[in-house]
């Protein structure tokens, strides 16, 4: 094949994603902020244990959205979720209460959920083109 067509090939103009890919993005979003929310309490309660599963949770959740649209944008939507929840939870209310105490296990679990996020959407599988069996880039 030629340097041109093979160029062609690669350089396919953007579609816009259909109306059952955007759900699903905003379904994991939602899960993203209820596994947020879900972890941030369940880290506190039983330590270390409940941190190990919030974190665990959470990764189940950021690795599976990108191999389940096979995709990485398919973890950064519940990372995005994710960040949201926790971020909102993490601000102090006028009647001083608050989820998160200063304790170690919530910035672990803080820290920890921001690293398994790079993690999880660096791991995925990014999108190929299917139209043959050869490597990009040769």
């Amino acid at each position: 094949m030629s340097t041109a067509g093979r160029g062609s090939m690669l350089a396919q103009p953007m579609r816009r994603p259909s109306a059952g890919r955007i759900t699903a993005h905003v379904g994991l979003f939602l899960l993203g902020a209820i596994v947020g929310l879900a972890g941030t309490l369940v880290q506190a309660a039983w330590f270390p244990g409940g941190l190990l599963l919030a974190l665990a949770g959470a990764a189940g959740l950021f690795l599976g959205g990108a191999y389940a649209l096979g995709g990485r944008a398919g973890a950064v939507a519940p990372v995005a979720g994710w960040i949201v929840a926790v971020v909102l939870l993490t601000a102090t209310r006028p009647e001083g209460d608050f989820l998160f105490g200063a304790g170690l296990g919530s910035y672990l679990f803080l820290l920890g959920g921001m690293a398994l996020a790079v993690i999880c959407a660096t791991l995925a599988p990014g999108r190929q083109p299917h139209d043959g069996p050869v490597r990009l880039g040769k």
